[in-house]
């Protein structure tokens, strides 16, 4: 079966999935396809009649292929972030860059930000983007939001976390909205979750000399 009829019948049979043929291609294993869908990996046999949903590990060589394939297509969504659209604290020194993925009201997300200035001195420049776990309209998004309107941002978020009073609340064009909806498609399930620039996942906190020891060590 080529590429146009095994898309067409994956998403006669799995309607809820959006598939592009350029994300189609032959697997490690002959006869079996993978199949690209946002930041999810699927294996489809030639004949498009079974499908696997897991991960493809080569045993010789001693790699999780398919982590290696989900790497990739995560930094080119994460890097596919406007800068302007982050809360930044930039680390003087920069070595290492962390997205982060926070909820205001999330215990880990807290002591995660109390300890900044420990994260900065470790040269890691750490980028948060919003993900109100209780979903949108509830009040950690709605905070959010609110700390995305204040004239200082950062200043704002900092307080928020520190359980002193956020700004008060306003609306204004804001990305929370985009940003929960990206983590979704990353697979978010907690927070704080991290990604580097090169697609690693470090899920909930991590301290920070931790953290710019594994960012040292990717690629290597």
């Amino acid at each position: 079966m080529d590429k146009t009829a095994l898309k067409k019948k994956l998403m006669q049979s799995m309607p809820s999935l959006t598939v592009e043929e350029s994300n189609i291609t032959a697997s490690a294993i002959p006869g079996l396809y993978e199949v690209m869908v946002g930041a999810e990996i699927y294996y489809v046999s030639e004949d498009g009649r079974y499908l696997i949903q897991g991960r493809m590990f080569d045993l010789v060589d001693k790699k999780d292929l398919t982590e290696e394939k989900l790497a990739v297509a995560k930094a080119a969504m994460i890097n596919a972030v406007p800068l302007e659209e982050m809360i930044i604290f930039k680390a003087p020194m920069q070595k290492y860059v962390i997205n982060v993925f926070t909820d205001i009201d999330c215990g880990y997300c807290r002591k995660l930000h109390s300890e900044i200035d420990q994260y900065l001195a470790e040269g890691i420049t750490v980028r948060y983007l919003f993900f109100p776990r209780a979903g949108k309209d509830s009040e950690s998004y709605k905070k959010a939001v609110s700390v995305w309107c204040a004239d200082d941002r950062n200043a704002a978020l900092t307080a928020a976390k520190s359980n002193k009073n956020p700004p008060p609340e306003k609306n204004c064009d804001n990305p929370v909205d985009e940003q929960m909806a990206l983590g979704d498609e990353l697979g978010v399930r907690g927070t704080p979750m991290m990604i580097s620039p090169k697609g690693a996942v470090y899920p909930g906190y991590m301290p920070a000399k931790k953290l710019a020891e594994a960012l040292s060590q990717e690629g290597k």
